[in-house]
């Protein structure tokens, strides 16, 4: 069956939402505001984030961000300077797999990113 995808878009929640909102605003992404939640994207990728918390989902969600270039992508995160900004933000080294390259980031409510690479 084809689907004829035009998208596809998870649902991630906020501790703080107003928080969050900046963080996200802060990694570049462009913001819709749709009444208790934002439409976070960039070119045709996007999510959503709501005003709503419930640790056990926030604990468990993951997003994988595929990038051109993990390290590249790595240095010019650090430069956002987000641990200061948002201290409850947590960004890892790069990790090597078989498969290719990550490194991990939490967002201000706990939410883990993995932004990485596939080997060519």
């Amino acid at each position: 069956m084809n689907h004829h995808i035009q998208s596809i878009r998870t649902f991630i929640g906020a501790r703080d939402f107003e928080e969050s909102r900046q963080f996200y605003l802060a990694l570049g992404f462009n913001e819709v505001r749709l009444g208790n939640m934002s439409y976070f994207g960039q070119d045709h990728f996007g999510f959503y984030l709501q005003d709503a918390y419930v640790k056990n989902w926030i604990n468990n969600s993951m997003i994988f961000l595929e990038v051109a270039d993990t390290s590249q992508h790595r240095e010019e995160l650090i430069l956002l300077d987000l641990i200061s900004r948002f201290p409850k933000v947590k960004i890892s080294e790069i990790v090597v797999n078989d498969w290719g390259q990550e490194y991990f980031v939490h967002d201000p409510s706990g939410v883990l990113w993995h932004f990485g690479e596939f080997n060519s």
